[in-house]
């Protein structure tokens, strides 16, 4: 069911010296060969890269680069497959919206006694970059640089982390959020400025109607409530006390929702289940949507909370899948997190080997017709990420990150939400809690499997955003 995004669509930038179309009139089509036959096959399982030739004149540069531009690719990957004059290209990188990562690599791995004149001239880019990041610094263009030869790993990761992130922000300039209901009464710290948002990541959102969700799901066609209610006994545990009537209006729900999210080409959205409550033709709550809607790469954020449901979409778009959460008790003993909500989680990050128990609260949270059936997702045990997303000060926006343990823990019976603990993958959960609210850590966050950091410190400088470490 989880859906993966697309992987970052990246140009090359392939730089020459037109010196040597005299001096040496093979090599740059000796150069092109190396890329073609060695370069981009090393890059293809990292990113889809497009190269047509090596440049080395001003207006062909312009035109490549143009190019990436008019195909909306997410970086520009630069490299010097010769020494290249750095005024060449200064002009359009200092002009290009496209993310810069400069390259630092050359065919040659090792210089021995025998070391060739032809070696050399085929392999001496690296004054070329050096000569570029001096002025691309000097100018106040941003750029990534990595040096690294073909044969290591860690320069791929990390020239993956950074595609991966600047396909991450490229989908955010254009992401479209919706809210329905309004944000909590009082919760200052996910209280956001809308022209903000939309001025500086360059979302979208539109306002959903309650009375739009209850009219669209009254309507769905029965065959495909249907199905789905077929769909959960299949891949849920469905609670003995959880009626047919009760699977019935959950389906509905998703229906509904899912029908919004795709005509308003939602990317995240948010809702205050408090406004559902406030129209007695309510059923049921979309808790069970919300939670696999997740599983399908949708952002969400809790109780009306916009750039919660930013924040769990983007670290979705850098390391799928992740969850949104909140921490709601210190385990002091355990020295760790019990994470919960109050029914929504990424059910694609369920753990593995036993059905997920679909439920009803007990306690219902706000008034709905008929119960309020939730899945009770605890998470895969391993390796973590969390990661906030929060305005900062100074009008700058805030990435927090800190590497975490994900728990064997759970489901608890007695607890009728999703719910995982967490713990610091390093130090004491005292002094983690202390940092994060230092940092100004809000009460809603995102999660997802693996160390995450990397990528969410290069999302960072791409959306000009502080980043901080717990």
């Amino acid at each position: 069911m989880t859906t993966k995004p697309s992987g970052p669509r990246v140009g090359l930038l392939a730089l020459s010296l037109e010196l040597y179309e005299q001096l040496a009139p093979a090599l740059r089509e000796n150069r092109e060969r190396w890329v073609r036959q060695a370069v981009l096959p090393a890059l293809e399982p990292i990113a889809e890269v497009r190269f047509s030739r090596a440049v080395y004149r001003r207006e062909d540069i312009e035109a490549v680069v143009a190019d990436c531009e008019a195909d909306h690719l997410d970086a520009l990957l630069v490299m010097c497959l010769t020494y290249s004059p750095s005024q060449l290209a200064l002009p359009v990188l200092a002009r290009t919206r496209l993310p810069i990562i400069v390259w630092n690599t050359q065919e040659l791995f090792g210089v021995d006694g025998g070391f060739s004149g032809s070696e050399m001239i085929a392999n001496h880019g690296v004054h070329g970059t050096q000569d570029l990041g001096s002025v691309l610094l000097r100018s106040g263009v941003p750029f990534e640089d990595v040096t690294s030869h073909l044969n290591d790993i860690e320069g791929f990761e990390e020239l993956a982390d950074f595609f991966v992130a600047a396909s991450a922000v490229s989908a955010l300039r254009h992401a479209r959020l919706g809210l329905m209901g309004y944000p909590f009464p009082g919760m200052g710290d996910f209280a956001v400025d809308t022209t903000r948002l939309v001025a500086t990541l360059g979302c979208q959102w539109t306002a959903l109607s309650v009375e739009d969700y209850i009219q669209r799901a009254q309507a769905a066609p029965a065959e495909q409530g249907e199905a789905l209610v077929a769909e959960y006994r299949r891949l849920y545990d469905v609670a003995e006390d959880v009626s047919d009537q009760d699977l019935d209006a959950t389906a509905r729900s998703e229906l509904s929702l899912r029908q919004i999210v795709a005509q308003q080409r939602l990317d995240a959205l948010s809702y205050q289940f408090m406004s559902f409550g406030e129209d007695e033709r309510t059923e049921t709550l979309p808790f069970v949507a919300a939670s696999r809607l997740m599983a399908d790469g949708i952002g969400f954020g809790g109780e009306g909370d916009l750039v919660g449901a930013v924040g769990t979409w983007l670290l979705n778009r850098l390391e799928p899948p992740a969850t949104f959460s909140e921490v709601f008790t210190i385990d002091f003993e355990g020295n760790g997190l019990f994470m919960s909500h109050m029914g929504e989680a990424n059910v694609a990050m369920a753990r593995s080997g036993r059905k997920v128990p679909l439920v009803a609260r007990s306690t219902p949270i706000t008034r709905t017709r008929r119960k309020q059936l939730a899945l009770v997702t605890s998470l895969q045990p391993g390796p973590a990420t969390l990661c906030a997303l929060v305005a900062g000060t100074e009008n700058r926006w805030r990435l927090i990150a800190g590497r975490v343990e994900i728990e064997d823990f759970g489901p608890l019976e007695s607890i009728q939400a999703p719910h995982f603990k967490l713990r610091p993958a390093d130090g004491d959960v005292r002094d983690w809690l202390t940092s994060y609210a230092r940092l100004g850590g809000p009460h809603h966050n995102a999660v997802c499997f693996g160390d995450a950091t990397a990528r969410i410190r290069q999302a960072a400088r791409l959306i000009e955003a502080d980043y901080h470490e717990v």
